[in-house]
């Protein structure tokens, strides 16, 4: 067999970074040197590395992040803000998606819960766990379209389905009967099988009212399903007379969610 004919099969088998590789080991001289198992391992760590890459790429590529540049290492702890460093490293580990647990960040607007979200869901996509960010209000018009066009089961399971999802916006409007139904569906089809960060400009506290308190049938269910061993990032400045938006110290637009 010639070595094109094991290349075009290499490309027929979908193994492109392999066939790659064994060209270039052809055309290398000093690789007459190798022994067999040695440049078969070569070949075998390129074809490897590349779909690994490859999927990162679609992991992230699909979460549709709202700020994909966001990184846990660039994260600012000395903006004046009142940060916990030691839990942000141990989330960023991904160990609560291993145990299904949520995580609550919460602050004013511009106080950076949007660009710790999408870097937590950027450890997750490095982990290999597939991730999927929204907002509440976006969520909220897929679900309605759906019940319209006939597509609701499928649309529910686009936001249910992802190990790791982020909800942005949570709560900063007040969602309609029908909406709380939706949102009840959707946590109970996530619950104890995946994790959610909920990003809010509300405390946990103030959620149930945002829910319609007393007068809602499924507010205590919705927070029933989510509130219980969840971790707590509240952003808050320590000094108010000096704070900063991290709009600013991201060189952020002023569109940007943050």
């Amino acid at each position: 067999m010639t070595n094109q004919a094991t290349i075009d099969k290499l490309i027929e088998m979908r193994l492109t970074s392999m066939a790659d590789a064994f060209r270039i080991q052809v055309d290398d001289p000093s690789m007459k040197e190798v022994s067999f198992e040695d440049r078969f391992g070569l070949l075998v760590d390129t074809e490897y590395s590349n779909r690994k890459s490859n999927r990162l790429k679609r992991l992230i590529k699909n979460a549709e992040f709202d700020q994909p540049s966001a990184s846990i290492a660039d994260i600012d702890y000395t903006s004046g803000r009142k940060l916990n460093k030691d839990m942000i490293k141990r989330l960023a580990t991904c160990e609560y998606i291993v145990d299904h647990r949520n995580i609550f960040i919460t602050g004013a607007t511009g106080s950076g819960k949007s660009y710790m979200a999408c870097a937590l869901g950027m450890e997750a996509c490095k982990h290999y766990y597939n991730t999927k960010y929204v907002r509440l209000p976006d969520l909220l018009i897929d679900l309605k379209a759906a019940k319209e066009n006939g597509t609701y089961r499928k649309i529910l399971a686009k936001y249910a389905n992802p190990i790791l999802l982020i909800i942005d916006e949570w709560l900063l409007l007040k969602p309609s009967q029908d909406e709380q139904t939706d949102i009840l569906e959707l946590l109970h089809r996530r619950r104890k099988r995946s994790s959610t960060i909920f990003c809010s400009q509300y405390t946990k506290d103030g959620w149930y009212e945002q829910l319609g308190g007393d007068a809602s049938p499924v507010a205590d269910a919705i927070l029933d399903r989510i509130i219980h061993d969840g971790y707590v990032i509240n952003i808050v400045p320590i000094d108010p007379s000096k704070d900063l938006s991290m709009r600013e110290v991201y060189g952020l637009s002023a569109t940007d969610r943050m």
